[in-house]
């Protein structure tokens, strides 16, 4: 609930404060229309009363008495409905603003978080949390403020009304009845709410596997898989049909025992109004007034049951929000940090150690130099730490000791914004937005302009690929860039990152989906971009890196050679032997090392 205050009343926006006073104000005027309804409705039945209209003898007072209070009756009614449509008027942009900026608060922290949390999670089950969540705050800011609130108020009043016109036990008699089913309620809503938690549980389990699923669509088809993956979704659904019918059973026994306390106090009240008016101690009108008022109150209470249960499962699904917001960053920025400042783009590791789990070391005492505008290459086999390091220039995770440096400056006392900014990537595994190929390239830069897109993508060898198409740039790649083949990916994945024109650039296998033939003609390319940035290029294929400034072989998160590839290939050890493999057979795959360091990161 606090935290709700937060959104309720921001700080800095003086107009949705106002909002929310004149709400206020609205709320409390359609209250007092609401509880005077029933005294103007009483005496209209008084003054039409036969006894009434004979025993006074002016005939213009006969009428015009029934008529002002029947006009004054209707014009509370008035009041009733349109201080409450001006109280949600007014209100509404306050809650649409609270539902906002809770859902940028909850996505926005999602990418703050680390590499490690987003591989831990999945992507369905944290969607669900941030959409039940933010509805979850938009009923409770409703109801909380425009229910719970003015029918608390309305019960406070009409006891007091009831004590002052009719008797001390009309009062006792509503009272008792108010707080019966206030605890009857609150003990059976907390009761049933391991129900609805579980329901909830299910639900999220049953979505993550459907969106799971298709997001691997076309997994799921080469395996032909499609019956077990229904399977799963239908296992998940009849555990969510088994929950669900719990929480209505429950649900179903809290409406009995609050109609029964109900129809016990409106009995109650109506039968000491019977006995009154039989003894001639209450008019018709008071005893219409009566149970007026009573049922009234009863119907705001007998929804009052209903918000109360939405509040508190609304809580729920904001409390699993909020510790979304409060799940803390593993990376952070330092208190101090500044801007990378770049004036080269040298790059360096030094004695660096670094493990996903402690257990498994994936490098140990790394050490190498990039200068300004060179070129350095990283091979080995799977397993031996290669991605860990472009996971590490990036700063997706810390390190356990050491110092990564760009330009002399180490990139743990650098903002993440800024650092990241200064590098660019080609990755092996491209994942597209579901948007155009314009899109997905200009995404490199938001702000390029239409021909500084295309004149990437000539670099990138895609220009005359997408020309051809019938909707040019404008053409939609699909969820994951799953319309486009492997290069044509791997092409939109380089044209980006030369769009981002950064003074570092990474090629993390960056041909390996394509042809020979396209790979020599985009490797001219890159061979270009590398001339005049520092580059480090993780790679697989030999042939890619003969002509780099350095060469790490890397083993077991050791560098166990390093050198030009000629002097590599001299010394007749781990490199040469790689060469010769792919030279004998092209298309040889790496042989995969114990402990592969994919494996090391999803299972830390």
């Amino acid at each position: 609930m606090g935290r709700l205050g937060h959104y309720l009343w921001p700080a800095g926006r003086p107009d949705l404060k106002r909002r929310v006073v004149v709400a206020v104000v609205s709320l409390a005027a359609a209250k007092l229309a609401t509880v005077i309804m029933p005294i103007f409705y009483g005496r209209a039945v008084d003054a039409l009363s036969p006894g009434s209209l004979s025993a006074d003898g002016d005939a213009a007072k006969a009428v015009a008495l029934p008529l002002g209070v029947i006009l004054a009756y209707a014009l509370a009614r008035f009041g009733m409905q349109g201080f409450a449509q001006l109280r949600d008027f007014v209100f509404a942009r306050v809650a649409q603003s609270a539902v906002r900026q809770s859902a940028v608060d909850a996505f926005r922290h999602l990418h703050a978080l680390s590499l490690r949390f987003h591989l831990e999670r999945r992507t369905g089950g944290l969607s669900r949390v941030i959409e039940r969540g933010t509805k979850g705050m938009e009923f409770v800011l409703t109801f909380m403020l425009f229910n719970i609130v003015p029918t608390l108020l309305e019960i406070a009043l009409v006891v007091v009304i009831l004590a002052e016109m009719f008797d001390i036990w009309f009062a006792v008699i509503t009272l008792a009845s108010v707080l019966g089913f206030v605890g009857f309620t609150l003990t059976a809503t907390e009761w049933r709410l391991k129900f609805r938690r579980s329901m909830n549980e299910r639900d999220t389990e049953a979505n993550t596997r459907a969106v799971d699923s298709l997001l691997n669509y076309e997994t799921v088809k080469y395996f032909a898989n499609e019956k077990l993956e229904i399977d799963r979704y239908e296992g998940a659904m009849r555990a969510y049909s088994r929950a669900a019918v719990a929480s209505r059973g429950s649900l179903a026994a809290l409406n009995a025992g609050q109609a029964a306390i109900i129809a016990a106090g409106l009995g109650g009240v109506m039968l000491l109004a019977a006995l009154g008016v039989m003894r001639g101690n209450l008019t018709i009108g008071e005893f219409v007034a009566a149970n007026t008022y009573l049922m009234q109150l009863f119907m705001p209470l007998n929804f009052l049951g209903f918000a109360y249960r939405e509040i508190k499962q609304g809580l729920v699904d904001m409390e699993r929000m909020f510790d979304l917001i409060d799940t803390p960053p593993e990376v952070r920025d330092a208190a101090q940090a500044v801007p990378l400042q770049v004036t080269d783009g040298a790059v360096a590791f030094r004695d660096v150690d670094f493990a996903y789990d402690p257990r498994r070391p994936v490098l140990c005492g790394v050490s190498f130099e990039v200068p300004a505008g060179r070129k350095m290459a990283i091979v080995g086999p799977s397993g031996a730490g290669k991605s860990t390091i472009t996971r590490l220039l990036y700063r997706f995770y810390d390190i356990g000791s050491g110092r990564v440096e760009i330009d002399g400056q180490d990139i743990a006392t650098v903002t993440q914004d800024s650092l990241r900014r200064a590098i660019g990537i080609v990755p092996q595994d491209t994942v597209l937005f579901n948007d155009s190929i314009g899109y997905n390239i200009r995404y490199g830069r938001p702000e390029a302009s239409d021909a500084e897109v295309e004149a990437a993508a000539r670099a990138a060898q895609i220009h005359d690929f997408v020309a051809g198409l019938p909707d040019g740039y404008d053409t939609l790649v699909g969820e994951r860039g799953l319309k486009l083949s492997g290069g044509e990916k791997q092409r939109v994945a380089i044209a980006r990152a030369l769009l981002k024109d950064p003074p570092v650039m990474v090629f993390d296998e960056a041909t390996s989906a394509l042809d020979s033939e396209t790979e020599k003609q985009i490797q001219s390319s890159l061979d270009r971009v590398a001339a005049r940035r520092t580059t480090l290029v993780i790679a697989h294929r030999l042939s890619t890196v003969v002509d780099a400034d350095e060469i790490l072989v890397l083993i077991d998160g050791r560098i166990a050679e390093r050198g030009r590839h000629a002097d590599l290939l001299s010394q007749g050890g781990a490199y040469a032997a790689l060469w010769a493999r792919q030279q004998r057979d092209p298309a040889a795959e790496e042989t995969a090392a114990p402990g592969q360091e994919a494996s090391a990161a999803a299972s830390s």
